[in-house]
């Protein structure tokens, strides 16, 4: 795939390109060049997005819209429909098309299915967190619709989610801009989230493991009940394992129509409803792969994986995305600048020396 400054593969970064290629895109890029398994894709960079709104002449009719109704969330649906307009210029529209072509083609799937997903300029940032602000679309399939989906995504800056948290954080609506990745799809047995500390309670001596059968979304979503696993940083132990009823989940569902697939909300099967989604040598995979993100960006880590059908793996097990958890991080911050913070206690510190021996936090920068 061409290195332009439309689209970048995530295998060709260079130095420059991860402010114009977003969050989610710069740490894939990271990810695959410290030797993660993920899924291969490109992102389609800031400059496109910012093409297309000056050659649609959006910025007057969005702002309009703004001050129109006070920053509220009712812009956000004229907003949407005005964006969903705009045009590709001829040469980014081009790149994108030869981008897909080639994916298809170093995948060896025609049309091959791919993740579509935003990535904001100011997303997934260690001091503001917009993850699940903006929209995602799975299992879109053919060039034409990888293009509508793209402008999908610049449109989801505006639902009424994200125009509200940027109003909440005093971020400018027209000073953020929008890059998008696009990867090849996993089909995943089963798919979730990973922290690698406490998400009750900050803990950094264990992983936490959230999983469900089929699509991440579920768990990401809040919409599907996850199983959860904790995993201990220094004896890998399995110390804790929570499994949930699940009886939705979302899959890949083949519509009558041309047998089109899309993934939905669907009836889990009675035998699966109760039964654990991962394996303890996935367990252990997962929590594995999610301390190894953590000592590379030096920053604990909030990452989405999957259980891959198709992995050469040994367990399967593909990373998805990685970003800096924010909740717990930004509270420590918080906590040692007022001077109220506990974790100078002796049995933290020990803990803290097991897990990190000679290890300082890193300048964790533009990994995303």
């Amino acid at each position: 795939m061409n290195a332009s400054r439309s689209v970048i593969a995530f295998d060709q970064f260079a130095k420059e390109h991860p402010p114009a290629a977003g969050g989610k895109s710069a740490s894939l890029s990271t990810m695959i060049s410290a030797g993660f398994p993920v899924p291969p894709g490109f992102a389609v960079l800031t400059d496109v997005f910012k093409e297309s709104k000056r050659i649609s002449g959006a910025d007057d009719q969005i702002n309009k819209l703004i001050d129109e109704f006070n920053g509220g969330p009712e812009a956000s649906e004229p907003i949407r429909e005005l964006m969903q307009k705009w045009k590709f210029s001829d040469e980014h529209e081009h790149q994108i098309r030869e981008s897909y072509a080639n994916l298809s083609e170093l995948s060896g799937i025609a049309d091959v299915p791919v993740a579509v997903r935003s990535s904001a300029t100011a997303e997934d940032s260690p001091d503001a967190s917009f993850a699940g602000e903006h929209d995602t679309y799975l299992w879109v399939r053919g060039i034409d619709e990888v293009l509508e989906k793209i402008r999908s995504c610049w449109a989801s800056l505006f639902t009424e989610r994200a125009i509200a948290y940027r109003e909440k954080m005093g971020y400018d609506h027209s000073k953020v801009d929008m890059a998008v990745a696009v990867q090849k799809m996993v089909r995943p047995r089963a798919a979730g989230v990973a922290f690698t500390l406490d998400p009750t309670n900050g803990d950094k001596s264990v992983i936490s493991i959230d999983s469900a059968w089929g699509f991440g979304e579920g768990v990401v979503s809040g919409e599907v009940t996850p199983d959860t696993f904790r995993v201990e940083k220094v004896t890998w132990s399995i110390t804790q394992r929570t499994i949930s009823p699940k009886p939705r989940t979302y899959q890949l569902v083949f519509n009558k129509e041309g047998d089109k697939p899309s993934v939905r909300l669907v009836q889990m099967q009675d035998d699966k409803i109760n039964a654990s989604s991962l394996t303890d040598p996935q367990i252990l995979a997962i929590a594995k792969l999610a301390r190894r993100a953590e000592e590379h960006y030096g920053w604990p880590q909030d990452i989405e994986w999957a259980i891959d059908q198709d992995s050469s793996e040994e367990h399967g097990v593909v990373l998805l995305q990685a970003r800096p958890e924010t909740y717990w991080s930004q509270r420590k911050k918080q906590e040692k600048a007022s001077g109220n913070s506990d974790s100078d206690e002796a049995v933290s510190s020990i803990v803290e020396t097991l897990i990190n021996p000679m290890n300082k936090p890193k300048d964790h920068g533009t990994s995303k």
